[in-house]
């Protein structure tokens, strides 16, 4: 943490110090939207310290010119890391990451398979599990691990403006190829599982809110929600697969 702020101290520039204080009210908001899907021993305060991180990075490199407003370029530096902060607790059971794959690679088999979207009786069944056991798998998938889009990306969170994590420049160009199968796979599900990242992650309703504009309960929103972030893993795991090949 201090190693960070000496970073943003070192700018020297006054419009950083601005665009922290006018834009702290969004690592509060993005802490409380990424809080609901966390379990109890998680902290807001903490959330909130990984964000401001988060946030001064992004004042002190932020360049205007590259296309992206400060306001989204800083969203997606706050998310970065407060996910990294996750990572370190260490909270998540391994039996939680091992039935997440699980599902991913059933959704998949059967989507192979059928030729078509897979339905949740057709992935129980894949996985020899009861209907309500697998909507209880999707149910802790979603309590015990943050999803986002870009953790699909098992190499971290997807630049959007400078290539920073690499000098490769094929790493830059692997990114965006990622980027554009991912929005690809994301028009491609089902309507619902659509409707319902929409709300979320663009609307940033959380998980209540939607389930009042779809008329289901919270707790569906979250299976809904899970399975569509397992689907897309799944079926982009031959891309991954063919792209780490091409390098």
């Amino acid at each position: 943490m201090v190693r960070k702020l000496g970073i943003y101290q070192q700018t020297g520039q006054g419009s950083a110090h601005q665009l922290v204080e006018q834009h702290a009210p969004l690592v509060k908001k993005i802490a409380l939207h990424m809080l609901a899907r966390l379990p109890d021993s998680v902290q807001l305060d903490d959330l909130i310290q990984a964000g401001m991180v988060g946030l001064l990075e992004a004042a002190a490199k932020y360049q205007s010119d590259r296309g992206a407003s400060f306001e989204t370029y800083a969203g997606i530096r706050i998310r970065g890391s407060i996910v990294d902060e996750i990572r370190k607790g260490d909270w998540v059971p391994r039996s939680v990451h091992r039935n997440a794959r699980r599902v991913a690679a059933a959704i998949k088999a059967v989507e192979d398979r059928e030729g078509r979207e897979a339905q949740d009786q057709e992935v129980a069944d894949e996985l020899e599990m009861t209907l309500d056991e697998y909507h209880a798998c999707l149910n802790d998938a979603s309590s015990g691990r943050l999803f986002s889009l870009e953790e699909l990306n098992e190499t971290g969170t997807l630049p959007i403006q400078e290539q920073e994590a690499s000098d490769n420049p094929l790493d830059h160009v692997s990114a965006v190829a990622f980027r554009q199968n991912l929005a690809a796979a994301i028009e491609q599900l089902p309507e619902r599982e659509k409707l319902v990242l929409s709300l979320y992650y663009q609307e940033e309703l959380n998980l209540k809110e939607i389930g009042a504009v779809l008329g289901v309960s919270e707790s569906r929103v979250s299976q809904i929600h899970s399975q569509a972030a397992l689907r897309l893993r799944g079926r982009l795991t031959d891309w991954q697969a063919e792209d780490a090949g091409s390098l």
